[in-house]
C-alpha cells in the first residue's frame, strides 16, 4: 500500500492507523520515563511537538497496537494503563481573560469526561484541576500522567497587549502550581512550548522540572535527521537534490545533530518545488516591532553571540530581540564557546529559507515604502545572497532616508 505524507497531522492514532511515513521517535518515550518524572521543552511551531505529546499519551494508554514495529513496542510496560490529563491550548486564539478562563474551563470539563469522573462546575480552575488528579488517582489506583501542550500560547496570542499578557500569565501561574503539590499522585509530567519562560515567572516552586530544551542527549526529539529523512522517505526522495533540500530546511540546531523542520519537508515533498512553507504559516508582528524599535541592523542577524541566560529565559517584562528570534525558530545555535565557565552561543540563520523570508519581511517593516520598496527589496536580496553586508546597509540606510521627512 503506498504510503502518504502526514503534512500537518498531530495525532499519533490516526498516523499509525493508516499509512502514513512516521519517523520513529519513540526510543525518546522510553529514555524520559526511565531517567524521571517532570519534564520542559521548548522548540519552534510545528516541530512536531503535538505529535510527540500524543505519542507519550497513547504509550501511558497502553495502545500497544499502535506501536507495532517500533522501539516502544519492546521497550515498554504495557500491562500497566495510567489515567492522562491532556490540556492543550493550541486550538485558536485567547482574546481576553474571560475568554481564557472559558476555555480552560471546556479543557478540564473534556478530561473529566475523558476520565469518567463526575464534573463539578466551578469557576475555581485550580480546585478543579487539584481535584482532577486526586480523583483520577482513586478511581484508577495508579498514578496520573498530566500532559500539557502549548503552555504558553495564551500569553503569547497576546504578547502586544502588555496588561493582558501579564494577567495571563499570572492565572497560568495559579494553574500550573498545581503540579508542585500533587507528587504524591503523579507518575509523569511534560510540559511543552513555543517560548521558555523562567520558573520564577510560570512554574514557581516546581524545582524538579527538568528543562531539556538545550539537551544534548534530548536534541533530535522533534525534527527530522539527514539520516531519517533518506532512511524513511527514501521513495519520496528519488530524483531529488539532497543538497539542495539540505541548504533550504535543514541546520536547527539545539547542541546536537543538525535537523529539518518536518513541515517544510512534508510539503516540499507534496508540492515537489522550494518555497518558504514553514514562515509563511506566520510571522509575529509584534517581533517585527520589536526590531524595527531597537533598529536592530540585518546583518547582525549573521552572525550574532548570546550568553546561556539571553537565550535560555523569556520575560515579559524584559524581551530581548535574540531571545525572541532564537525561541521562535529564526535563529539557531552555530557554535558554542565556554571560556572561564561562561557559556556563549554563535547565533545565525539555520537555512536559507529563513534567511531570505526573514530579510524580506523585516526589510518591508523598515522601509515601509510603497512605490520604492520592490526596487529596494530586489537590491536586498542581490546583497544577502551575496553576503555582502556593506551593501545590505546601503540599501536599508537609504531607504530609511527616504522614509524619513
Amino acid at each position: 500500500m503506498e504510503k502518504k505524507l502526514p503534512t500537518g497531522i498531530s495525532s499519533f492514532e490516526k498516523i499509525r492507523s493508516e499509512p502514513y511515513y512516521y519517523v520513529d521517535k519513540t526510543p525518546f518515550v522510553a529514555k524520559l520515563v526511565e531517567e524521571g518524572t517532570y519534564y520542559f521543552l521548548s522548540r519552534p511551531r510545528r516541530f512536531g511537538k503535538s505529535l510527540f505529546v500524543d505519542t507519550l499519551k497513547q504509550a501511558f494508554l497502553g495502545r500497544k497496537d499502535l506501536f507495532q514495529g517500533l522501539y516502544l513496542e519492546k521497550n515498554w510496560d504495557w500491562s500497566i494503563r495510567y489515567p492522562v490529563i491532556h490540556i492543550s491550548f493550541g486550538a485558536g486564539n485567547i482574546l481576553s481573560e474571560e475568554d481564557f478562563l472559558l476555555r480552560i474551563r471546556k479543557i478540564l470539563k473534556k478530561n473529566y469526561k475523558t476520565l469518567e469522573i463526575d464534573w463539578e462546575d466551578s469557576s475555581d480552575y485550580r480546585s478543579s484541576f487539584e481535584d482532577l488528579i486526586e480523583k483520577a488517582y482513586e478511581k484508577y489506583k495508579t498514578k496520573v500522567v498530566v500532559l500539557i501542550d502549548e503552555y504558553d500560547k495564551p500569553i503569547l496570542d497576546r504578547i502586544e497587549n502588555k496588561e493582558l499578557s501579564l494577567t495571563l500569565r499570572e492565572h497560568l501561574k495559579n494553574l500550573y502550581g498545581v503540579i508542585k503539590d500533587a507528587d504524591v499522585y503523579l507518575k509523569f509530567v511534560f510540559i511543552t512550548g513555543v517560548s521558555k519562560f523562567s520558573k520564577v515567572s510560570l512554574f514557581s516552586g516546581l524545582n524538579q522540572l527538568r528543562d531539556i530544551t538545550l539537551s544534548k542527549e534530548y536534541s533530535t526529539i522533534c525534527g527530522y535527521t539527514q539520516e531519517e529523512l533518506e532512511e524513511v522517505f527514501r521513495e519520496e526522495l528519488q530524483d531529488k537534490d539532497l543538497k539542495l533540500i539540505k541548504c533550504w530546511y535543514n541546520g536547527y540546531s539545539w547542541l546536537g545533530e543538525p535537523l529539518y523542520n518536518p513541515f517544510d519537508i512534508l510539503l516540499y515533498l507534496e508540492e515537489k518545488k522550494f518555497h518558504p512553507y514553514w514562515f509563511e504559516t506566520g510571522t509575529p508582528s509584534f517581533l517585527m516591532k520589536l526590531l524595527l524599535e531597537k533598529r536592530f541592523y540585518l546583518p547582525e542577524l549573521e552572525d550574532l553571540t548570546a550568553t546561556d541566560d539571553l537565550i535560555g529565559t523569556f520575560d515579559l517584562d524584559y524581551i530581548e530581540p535574540e531571545n525572541l528570534l532564537f525561541q521562535v525558530g529564526y535563529l539557531t545555535i552555530k557554535e558554542t564557546i565556554e571560556e572561564e565557565g561562561l557559556i556563549l552561543y554563535k547565533l545565525s540563520y539555520p537555512n536559507k529559507e529563513v534567511k531570505i523570508s526573514l530579510n524580506r519581511v523585516l526589510f518591508s517593516y523598515f522601509t515601509q515604502l510603497s512605490s520604492e520598496r520592490p526596487r529596494l527589496s530586489l537590491k536586498m536580496i542581490e546583497a544577502v545572497r551575496e553576503r555582502d553586508f556593506e551593501k545590505m546597509k546601503k540599501v536599508l540606510e537609504g531607504s530609511l532616508c527616504r522614509d524619513t521627512p
